[in-house]
């Protein structure tokens, strides 16, 4: 590990352009009548890898994840998921690229008139319809199980905390065995403790299911406890680019207000 201090230039390591590119965006600008969000963004997502994109309330951040996922539709530039650019795809053709990237929503978004167990069947009868529904129930207890809520199985959303509900969600987001997964701040509005058993969850299901992920967020802790490289969005830029403890020792004004 590197001792000195050291400002970062945006550029890729040598060891991880030997890695294999899931995403790669360039130059991506998204604005909103006269409020330009995104400004010429660029990053690279690999395969196996926790990016964080770090930045203020307001900057940004949701607004890329959902581009990538052809939620929002980008001004320009080129957003490769797979080597497809999703800018340019149909419908159908966005279609089958969500069904290999998960969205864990900042608000969980689980179905309120449903059941836990109906909530992630929905997606598995949607995307792997050929599955038999004693296949369904294993997959949907082995989930639930790799999230601590085994137990909630027949319970509805209004009868969880928000931290279950935030954990449901996330069993739902991995049932159908995605290979991306994109984080919408996933600790907003939990305590602390909570927030720090997301995060242990986020690195557990790196492990468990190999996948790939951006979590979008603005909190310092689950940013230290998750990611393997940062990406800085300031001012609609990928302003810096590093590992944590690149970004802890910076000098950079910006950045230290983060990692104070």
């Amino acid at each position: 590990m590197k001792t000195e201090q050291t400002d970062l230039l945006l550029q890729d390591s040598p060891k991880a352009e030997t890695k294999e590119t899931v995403i790669e965006i360039t130059n991506l600008t998204k604005s909103f009548s006269t409020q330009e969000v995104l400004k010429d963004f660029s990053l690279k997502l690999y395969k196996g890898e926790n990016l964080v994109v770090l930045g203020k309330s307001g900057s940004g951040k949701s607004v890329l994840i959902k581009c990538i996922v052809g939620l929002l539709r980008a001004d320009s530039g080129t957003i490769k998921v797979f080597d497809k650019d999703v800018t340019t795809l149909t419908g159908r053709e966005m279609d089958e690229v969500r069904q290999e990237v998960g969205f864990l929503f900042q608000s969980g978004a689980l179905y309120d008139s449903m059941t836990v167990k109906q909530n992630l069947e929905f997606p598995l009868k949607r995307i792997k319809g050929h599955l038999k529904q004693i296949e369904i129930d294993a997959k949907i207890e082995e989930v639930l199980e790799n999230v601590g809520l085994l137990d909630a199985l027949h319970k509805m959303p209004a009868q969880l905390s928000g931290g279950m509900r935030k954990r449901i969600s996330l069993a739902r987001t991995i049932v159908v065995d995605p290979k991306i997964i994109l984080y919408d701040e996933p600790t907003t509005g939990l305590d602390p403790v909570t927030s720090d058993e997301i995060s242990l969850l986020i690195n557990d299901v790196q492990k468990k299911y190999k996948a790939s992920s951006i979590i979008i967020t603005h909190d310092i802790e689950c940013a230290r406890m998750t990611a393997d490289r940062l990406i800085m969005l300031q001012d609609g830029k990928a302003y810096k680019e590093g590992n944590l403890s690149q970004f802890e020792k910076s000098i950079d004004n910006t950045i230290k207000l983060f990692f104070k």
